[in-house]
């Protein structure tokens, strides 16, 4: 290995319910090669979390390793408790929990947030927001995010701390609609390719469904296909715009965003791409999220931690 090639520094995981990422990274968080497998806390291989971490991580070097996500929660490999708002990267980094494998590795654990004010936690997107952050500081000032998921997250960052959030369970919704009610019936499990009018149609009902709510139209979802207005293969698209448009209607009553605030939005681009979408029937803005977000923020923490050695040049480095 030659003097350019970059030197390993860290293994960052993003371990969550249904999947696992691993990322080795160099110097500033360059990822020099990522990996994915499909052992989320609740879908391990035999052998439970030692024989996933050994599995993603084999033959890479014996590096701090730092795992953020549901590996740390209740139903995880060690419960981390959670830091109470207004939190800090520092206010994480104290509060770091750890565990050590059967293989001799030792993963560094990070807690999530917590929300006293309205009983509400989070677990992984803080790494996604330190992230952020770090790829774009203007942020840090004041600036409200957008994490869309299966629970999405509303953000509030003022002076690099985390001071508000809340939780939409849009995505467990609409998957509760679409497969087990009866506003999924005759559709296949798999959907057709993204309807944007379909999908419009629906986040302008939600719009227009006033103090009544988009509860209120769910089951037009229904009733449009029985009169020949809907085609039944469009009916998922319709359904996801109602939903995501009565989460920004909703957030807009709420008094979390306005037509004259941005949101930035991180996390999946695909899905972020939905949500600027349903955004232009409410007139709200939406910056597309930046790439690399969970990557960096666990950088920032282990860095911050100090779980790296100072690095030194060496024409050495590297590993085979």
């Amino acid at each position: 290995m030659n003097e350019s090639t970059p030197r390993p520094r860290l293994i960052g995981l993003d371990w969550g319910t249904t999947g696992l990422r691993a990322y080795l990274m160099g110097e500033g968080g360059r990822v020099l090669e990522s990996r994915e497998r499909p052992w989320g806390i609740q879908h391990l291989p035999v052998g439970g979390f030692d024989a996933a971490l050994d599995g993603i991580v084999a033959d890479w070097p014996d590096l701090p390793v730092l795992a953020s996500g549901m590996v740390g929660s209740r139903g995880g490999w060690r419960e981390v408790p959670y830091v109470e708002l207004p939190a800090t990267i520092d206010a994480v980094v104290v509060a770091l929990g750890s565990v050590d494998s059967v293989s001799g590795r030792r993963v560094h654990l990070v807690p999530g947030l917590r929300n006293t004010v309205v009983a509400d936690v989070m677990r992984g997107e803080e790494t996604e927001i330190f992230g952020a952050l770090a790829l774009q500081p203007v942020l840090a000032g004041r600036s409200a995010l957008l994490l869309p998921g299966t629970h999405s997250k509303w953000v509030n960052v003022l002076h690099g701390r985390v001071v508000d959030f809340a939780t939409a369970m849009t995505g467990e919704l609409y998957t509760a609609l679409r497969h087990h009610s009866i506003l999924g019936a005759g559709l296949g499990e798999d959907d057709t390719p993204f309807d944007q009018d379909a999908f419009l149609r629906g986040a302008q009902s939600a719009r227009d469904s006033g103090a009544a709510g988009a509860l209120s139209r769910l089951f037009s979802s229904r009733v449009l296909v029985l009169t020949g207005e809907l085609a039944l293969p469009a009916v998922p698209d319709y359904l996801s715009g109602l939903l995501i448009g009565e989460e920004l209607r909703s957030a807009i009553a709420a008094g979390r965003v306005n037509t004259s605030t941005p949101l930035q939005l991180i996390g999946n681009p695909a899905l972020c791409r939905r949500y600027a979408v349903a955004a232009s029937c409410f007139e709200l803005g939406m910056a597309l999220p930046p790439r690399g977000a969970a990557a960096l923020g666990l950088w920032q923490i282990a860095r911050a931690a100090g779980l790296m050695p100072p690095y030194v040049e060496s024409s050495q480095a590297g590993w085979s």
